[in-house]
């Protein structure tokens, strides 16, 4: 089910009230189980501060302490069981160390071995028993229960930690657990039987199947035998990517237009993709086979080939990141009508295209040298020091791209999200930490979007300096309480000290972006400013404020506090009985001075935005809405519908 992202803790703490009372505000009696409702008499509107706002502080990753290893080496599949060992099918990674409960269990995952069809539990892997560290980790095996437990852990945690240093900062996850402790995503290795595997946001876990292949099978794999979702390593990370996504932009699993499904399809894909890149015997392999041109190293590029191949028969990947057009011709365009993972697939393969780009741009010196200034390889296989040179620098910049992707998720809106905006928000981080760009990182990137007509709204045209995001048209005082003088850590400037110091900088927040003469600048709005006198508007909410710090490429370090301000609109139709809610809000990333650099935002008073919306539930849109006593709600379990 898609919850309502801005379900709200039921009390208010000390926090707020402190918070309240240096401003001069007041608290109101709780209101729809949420927290009390803030406001300034006289002043401006009233705002909640959303159970978001916390779980940063209940959800950070283990510490590195003194004499603690870095890394524990453990061996995944990088593709699949029916890869073959000649291509890197099988390597030994280097997953952050932290101490494992069986299971495993660690302070983000834990992995809970239970198959609901054949209501079994199966016995936990102990990766911390001398004889199993001594070997690092279990031997890859498709009939070894233990290593599936391994595999699902050590890929997930790898994505967690490639989100993490792009981001620079810890990521909390989108739901909420009863229990005291941490807050872990559970993994499913054997959840049930079924061609499948989905995030559950509601339960908080990753469920996989597994399944019987089909009669006829393509490539290395037995033709009625047994496949598993949890040994794909593009399945793996392509689920975690939508739990961190999930917990990054709760409303991003809102279905408010095709473009916000599709783009967590499309973050999900782009992850695994870029992730082929960070094992060295896969690259070097695929760099040898395709002889240094990335478009056609499928070894990197294709995405769940076993499961395709034992569903099909046919010897073609689920997706692909490369979208080859006929000769002459031009790729795919961008159709908001299209099927989500369609549609993703149009923005997979525009940023595939730059990075593809760029590494011509950074390798063609290289290939010069190797050819005697001919730059055209002659036949037969590369010198094997031109492959290892095009392989490390297809490792790296895969890296670069993955942060660029991820990273951007701060700069976009906090609904809604549409392709073209996540353009301008990959412009604008990347120039905010690089403003200079000798190999046109940017360019590729604006060029392979215009090549599949994405454009985005409200730009004068597709320059570098028109598509960078603006701070709010009107001038804001500084938010002298959100400037780092005044924050608390906890040892790091990416982590809040507390739970409470993060209630009051949302506070501090919420008391400036919902001022009478500010608060349309947010895209917020009283009640009496919508343009139908039967919509209602509920008091906004700060879900969520987090300190950030990020390192670019010559070392340069960058702090920011990044942060989304919501408001609903309870949108009612007298013409057909129906109702439904429409969001409205901004993100607002805030610089070590308290100054407002970006309002990236989306106005809950905009009735073109509503009306495409309303087109959407009802139109090409309608299987992800249900209607439920006059409402038009969101369906149940999105991304188990997605991947159905």
């Amino acid at each position: 089910m898609v919850t309502q992202p801005d379900k709200l803790t039921p009390a208010t703490t000390e926090a707020s009230a402190a918070a309240a009372q240096s401003h001069g505000l007041t608290a109101d009696a709780p209101a729809r189980g949420r927290t009390k409702s803030l406001h300034a008499p006289g002043l401006g509107i009233d705002y909640e501060v959303g159970e978001g706002v916390e779980r940063a502080a209940r959800n950070a990753p283990y510490e590195r302490r003194t004499g603690d290893p870095i890394y524990r080496p453990l061996k995944v599949y990088t593709s699949d069981p029916s890869a073959s060992s000649r291509e890197g099918a099988v390597a030994l990674v280097n997953v952050p160390y932290e101490p494992l409960k069986k299971g495993p269990r660690g302070r983000l995952f834990h992995v809970v071995d239970f198959n609901e069809s054949l209501k079994e539990r199966y016995s936990q892997v102990n990766l911390d028993a001398p004889e199993i560290l001594i070997r690092n980790g279990r031997d890859p095996s498709p009939s070894d229960w233990h290593f599936h437990q391994q595999m699902v852990y050590a890929v997930s945690t790898l994505v967690y930690a490639a989100f993490r240093k792009a981001l620079g900062r810890h990521i909390a996850w989108g739901f909420e657990r009863e229990a005291r402790g941490p807050t872990r995503l559970r993994l499913r290795p054997h959840a049930f039987t079924g061609r499948n595997a989905f995030y559950d946001k509601e339960r908080g876990e990753i469920r996989f199947g597994y399944f019987r292949a089909e009669r006829k099978v393509a490539g290395n794999n037995l033709p009625g035998g047994f496949v598993f979702t949890c040994l794909s390593h593009d399945i793996i990370a392509h689920e975690v990517t939508h739990a961190l996504l999930d917990g990054l932009r709760a409303h991003f699993t809102y279905p408010s237009d095709g473009d916000v499904l599709a783009f967590h399809e499309a973050l999900a894909d782009l992850t695994a993709i870029f992730q082929h890149f960070s094992y060295d015997t896969v690259v070097l392999a695929a760099i040898r086979k395709a002889r240094g041109n990335i478009a056609c190293a499928d070894l990197l590029t294709d995405l769940a080939r076993q499961f395709s191949y034992t569903t099909t028969g046919k010897e073609r990947p689920l997706r692909s990141a490369i979208d080859i057009p006929p000769e002459g011709g031009a790729p795919k365009p961008y159709r908001p009508d299209a099927e989500p993972h369609e549609l993703g697939s149009v923005l997979v393969s525009a940023v595939f295209e730059a990075f593809v780009t760029v590494f011509k741009r950074k390798t063609e010196r290289y290939v010069r040298l190797a050819t005697q200034g001919s730059g055209v390889l002659p036949a037969g296989e590369l010198s094997p020091d031109l492959q290892a040179v095009l392989a490390e620098k297809a490792s790296t910049l895969a890296g670069q791209f993955l942060t660029i992707c991820v990273r951007a998720v701060d700069y976009c809106p906090p609904i809604g999200l549409r392709f073209g905006e996540f353009l301008r928000a990959m412009i604008t981080a990347d120039y905010d930490l690089v403003p200079d760009d000798p190999w046109g990182y940017r360019e590729a990137l604006i060029e392979a979007f215009r090549r599949r007509e994405i454009f985005p709204d409200d730009v004068a045209n597709l320059s570098e300096d028109a598509l960078l995001w603006r701070p709010p048209e009107r001038r804001i005082p500084k938010l002298r309480e959100l400037s780092f003088a005044n924050l608390k850590f906890r040892g790091d400037p990416a982590c809040a000290a507390n739970a409470w110091e993060l209630r009051r900088q949302a506070c501090a927040l919420g008391f400036v972006v919902t001022r009478a003469e500010f608060a349309s600048h947010f895209g917020l709005a009283c009640g009496n400013n919508l343009s139908s006198k039967d919509d209602r508007i509920e008091p906004p909410v700060v879900q969520s404020i987090r300190s950030l710090r990020r390192v670019g490429p010559d070392g340069q370090i960058v702090f920011d506090l990044v942060a989304e301000v919501t408001q609903r609109r309870i949108v009612r139709r007298a013409d057909s009985g129906l109702s439904f809610v429409f969001y409205g809000g901004s993100t607002v990333i805030i610089s070590p001075k308290g100054e407002i650099r970006y309002a990236i935002t989306k106005r809950v008073t905009n009735d073109e935005r509503l009306m495409r919306q309303e087109e959407f539930m009802l139109g090409h849109g309608n299987a992800y809405w249900e209607i439920t006593d006059g409402r038009l709600t969101p369906i149940r379990q999105p991304f188990k519908f997605l991947h159905g």
